[in-house]
């Protein structure tokens, strides 16, 4: 007689397209059966979701946990544990580290560093740095990185190739940011890959400009800064990349859009049929300008949050299908780092844990339906990134990676109770309704109910098994 690790009944699968009733049966790690049958055997566990929702395991494709790095700021033990509290089970770490993911090596190292630390699975992007690694694209490919990152318009430390985010003209070993031509040669070797093509969308010479003339003036507030870095600043470098890809063949992926007019841009040349697609985070779908002055320094991220009206036309964008999904870009600081004055404090903040029930309120609000969260937070970036049917779904053979969802719980978002090791957050005091109740990692529980389960060192690299097609609208 079959005995079952685990067995998931009573409760409602959600998928991008449907809901149903049914029971799910896992072995060895994977799922075996989905099915309204109650199949023969015994189960070591059993979990009774009656009333709540079974969603595929959340993905996080956007989070930089600093480690190796500044690590006072933040580490993959406790940015894993967020992401597990918050109902994730993937999580995709950025490259920026301290040595970078630049070549095959260093990809190496950052597999052992991780490993050992992880709560939950976990994939690595690949940094793109022009003629410093293009010659190590091909090899970082061969090792399974999830994609390539640029940070376009940001310079680099020439010794330890770290990002410079305030760059002034003559600066000492540091290489200015790259220019069009460079992106252009990225491309072109990114494409033979066939990877994603990332980037940070901000025009730096712009910004660089529009900062002077604010400093002239002695701006000093949250308009000032958006001054320093508006939608024009999004969509001259949007523009030029959607324009590179197209002559390079590049599948181009914009990160965290903040602009209504960059999306339009994006959604056009999406009607072209380019391999293009854009991504955004819950600070432009729940945060406007006009939050700040309740909000205050926190909120500050890269590119800013803009107005109302890019908050509207960003959730459109959700709708119609244009924004591909949706992640944190978690990115913590200190707290004495993010109360400084508004321009000499850093950017970001914590998201991890609180993307999952911002975008489950997002559902209670009549934004979104649970079928688009399905769609948003597990479907599509799985498919996008190559590791679907392995993540992103619940059909036999697919990673027992589930994450179950209560819509009628209600919690507070209280900064003391995330498990990151800054609580910077924007989001404190905001009540949710819908939260994740268990969090279930390859068969094992890592979260129920707000307790977290395990030990570092669970959760486990993934790689593409083999490429896919970029899902088109």
């Amino acid at each position: 007689m079959t005995t079952w690790d685990m067995k998931i009944e009573n409760g409602t699968i959600v998928t991008d397209t449907e809901q149903f009733k049914a029971n799910i049966y896992i072995r060895e790690g994977k799922i075996s059966a989905v099915t309204h049958e109650q199949l023969t055997g015994d189960s070591l566990e059993t979990i009774d979701a009656t009333g709540h929702y079974v969603f595929p395991g959340f993905i996080d494709t956007h989070i930089h946990s600093r480690d190796p790095g500044p690590t006072y700021k933040e580490d993959f033990i406790h940015s894993t544990r967020a992401a597990a509290a918050g109902g994730i089970t993937t999580v995709f770490e950025m490259p920026n580290t301290s040595p970078p993911v630049n070549h095959a090596e260093n990809f190496d190292r950052q597999v052992d560093n991780l490993s050992k630390k992880a709560f939950v699975d976990f994939a690595l992007w690949g940094i793109c740095v022009g003629d410093l690694n293009n010659e190590h694209l091909p090899s970082l490919q061969q090792k399974g990185v999830i994609g390539f990152k640029f940070f376009w318009g940001y310079a680099v430390h020439a010794k330890t190739y770290q990002l410079m985010y305030n760059y002034k003209p003559g600066m000492e070993d540091v290489i200015p940011p790259f220019h069009d031509g460079d992106v252009y040669t990225m491309m072109q070797e990114v494409q033979k890959t066939g990877e994603v093509f990332a980037v940070h969308a901000e025009n730096n010479d712009l910004i660089q400009t529009l900062t002077e003339q604010v400093e002239a003036r002695g701006g000093k507030s949250y308009e000032d800064l958006i001054a320093t870095r508006p939608a024009l600043a999004e969509v001259l470098t949007v523009k030029t990349g959607i324009e590179l890809a197209r002559e390079t063949g590049v599948r181009f992926h914009v990160l965290h859009i903040s602009s209504g007019d960059a999306l339009d841009l994006i959604r056009d040349a999406q009607a072209e049929g380019l391999p293009i697609t854009v991504e955004t985070c819950p600070h432009y779908l729940f945060l406007s300008n006009e939050d700040f002055a309740r909000v205050g320094p926190h909120m500050k991220v890269y590119p800013p949050v803009k107005y109302k009206s890019d908050q509207e036309r960003i959730w459109q964008g959700i709708t119609d299908g244009t924004i591909s999904h949706v992640c944190s870009d978690h990115a913590p600081h200190t707290e004495e780092e993010k109360n400084g004055g508004l321009w000499s404090i850093p950017a970001g903040m914590c998201g991890v844990e609180t993307l999952v029930p911002l975008m489950l309120h997002g559902v209670t609000e009549g934004k979104l339906s649970l079928q688009d969260v399905a769609r948003l937070l597990s479907v599509t970036p799985a498919k996008l990134f190559g590791v679907h049917p392995q993540k992103g779904c619940l059909t036999p053979g697919s990673d027992a990676d589930i994450t179950i969802v209560d819509m009628n719980k209600e919690r507070t978002i209280n900064r003391e109770q995330l498990h990151s090791k800054s609580k910077v957050t924007a989001y404190h005091g905001k009540k949710i309704k819908g939260w994740p109740v268990q969090t279930i990692v390859r068969g094992q529980m890592v979260m129920n109910d707000g307790i977290l389960f395990g030990k570092p060192g669970q959760g486990k690299l993934i790689t593409k098994k083999r490429k896919q097609s970029l899902p088109f609208n």
